[in-house]
Order: structure tokens, then C-alpha cells, then sequence
């Protein structure tokens, strides 16, 4: 089939369909460059009519330190006082580069949660 932009949901079954059909298709083979393809044009089509918003960085704070066991207490020695952390956390003080910078080293969160955010 010659595949172009896909512009409908229709269009969109269509390909998620084909792509599931041809998934497993051996590199180098026709099947596998249409699955190439297909995985590109489903991808625009999502990023169009399914985007997913950019996380709020406050809680991808608490989320982290969450999964990590931490409590308030422990972003003390990276950030500030007990008060400086309690009032980033809720949303009462702008995180700062600088601890965008901090947070991003100490605690593995990606960057771009600080500066593509909807806060």
C-alpha cells in the first residue's frame, strides 16, 4: 500500500493496524521500511491529535523523591532550609535554575521538566 500523511482516524486504524501485522518483519525487507514508515506517520498523527502535556515540575519533584524514599528533609543540603524547600514544593517559590540544575543532577530528574512546564 502507498502510505501517505495520515489525516484521519480512520487512516490511523488503518496503520496501527498494517504495523501489527508487520512488526516482526526482518530488517532490510520491504515489510520492515513500511513499518519504519508506519511508525513515523502514526507518531505525527499522535503528536497532533494526542498530545501529552508536559509534566507540572513540582510533581515530578515529589513523584522522584517518592520513588526514592525521600522526605523534604533530604533536599535540605541541595536546595536550603526546611522553609526554602517547603515553599518550592508548594508552589509558593519559582524553582530557579540553579536548583533546576541541582535537582536534575541529585535526583535524575530530565531538564526539560523544568523549562517546558505549564506551572
Amino acid at each position: 500500500m502507498n502510505w501517505t500523511i495520515l489525516k484521519t482516524e480512520s487512516d490511523y486504524n488503518k496503520a496501527l493496524e498494517r504495523l501489527d501485522i508487520i512488526f516482526d518483519a526482518e530488517p532490510n525487507s520491504p515489510d520492515f521500511a513500511e513499518a519504519e514508515l508506519l511508525g513515523l506517520l502514526i507518531s505525527n498523527y499522535e503528536d497532533k491529535h494526542y498530545p501529552i502535556a508536559s509534566p507540572n515540575p513540582i510533581e515530578a519533584i515529589k513523584l522522584k523523591m517518592e520513588e526514592l524514599g525521600l522526605k523534604n528533609k533530604d533536599l535540605q543540603p541541595y536546595i536550603g532550609s526546611k522553609s526554602y524547600v517547603s515553599s518550592i514544593l508548594s508552589g509558593k517559590r519559582e524553582i530557579t535554575l540553579r536548583i533546576a540544575n541541582i535537582l536534575h543532577h541529585k535526583l535524575g530528574i530530565p531538564t526539560v521538566v523544568f523549562f517546558n512546564a505549564n506551572v
